[in-house]
């Protein structure tokens, strides 16, 4: 086939242990998922239907990466979270299946520009500008189903610096991850290769140029990030 430029690369992340990498098709984020961050964020943490908002392919960044602070902001955020890894795809997926849809798990950090989500929840607008923008989603090496199982238990855990930020628990969930994969099921059909982002405990904070962001989560490793100066 022709194009009339070369079309993008294949965004991809790493696979542990392996020198293949997994291709990212979609980026789907889980919001407010934790009832502590909820509360931080001035919302009522009751058991509302979850929503999501997403990010391209493209603002994928790996781990290790120095990421520069983006443009039109003064105040860029952390997120630690649980990314799902989609193997299978498929429409309508009942809860109880959910969970044979997926090909691996991985730690993330969902960079977020949280004075211009500010200014779009003050006007009613959408979120795109405060997360979706390059390198905004930090995603480590995905470990396979096979390696760790379906972690829905164990400490999430955000540090800066040294200094920790974010401590807690991913059986602090709002909405499962098999809850998840089936809402959003219903919704459009999962495709392999898309990725889902769980959603934060509290504690998100700020960033600045020369910082060190570490994520940690029970079984997965850890990931760091350094905050480069401003793009």
């Amino acid at each position: 086939m022709d194009y009339v430029f070369p079309p993008a690369p294949q965004a991809s992340t790493a696979v542990e242990g392996s020198a293949a990498r997994f291709p990212v098709r979609r980026i789907f984020c889980v919001g407010r998922n934790y009832a502590a961050h909820a509360r931080e964020m001035g919302k009522d943490p009751d058991r509302d239907p979850p929503f999501f908002f997403t990010k391209h392919a493209g603002a994928v960044v790996a781990a290790g990466a120095e990421v520069a602070y983006p443009p039109e902001t003064q105040d860029l955020h952390h997120e630690a979270e649980l990314v799902v890894a989609i193997g299978t795809g498929g429409r309508d997926i009942a809860v109880k299946d959910a969970l044979s849809h997926v090909w691996g798990y991985a730690v993330g950090n969902d960079l977020t520009r949280r004075d211009l989500q500010a200014e779009a929840k003050e006007h009613g607008r959408p979120w795109d500008w405060a997360k979706d923008f390059d390198a905004s989603a930090v995603v480590g090496p995905v470990h396979p189903l096979a390696s760790v199982g379906h972690p829905d238990k164990g400490f999430i855990r955000l540090s800066v610096n040294g200094e920790t930020r974010q401590n807690g628990d991913l059986a602090e969930m709002i909405w499962t991850v098999p809850e998840v994969i089936s809402i959003l099921s219903h919704s459009m059909k999962l495709e392999p290769g898309d990725l889902i982002m769980t959603g934060t405990p509290a504690g998100v904070g700020a960033l600045v140029p020369g910082d060190t962001c570490a994520v940690e989560i029970e079984g997965l490793g850890r990931i760091e990030t350094v905050i480069g100066p401003r793009g």
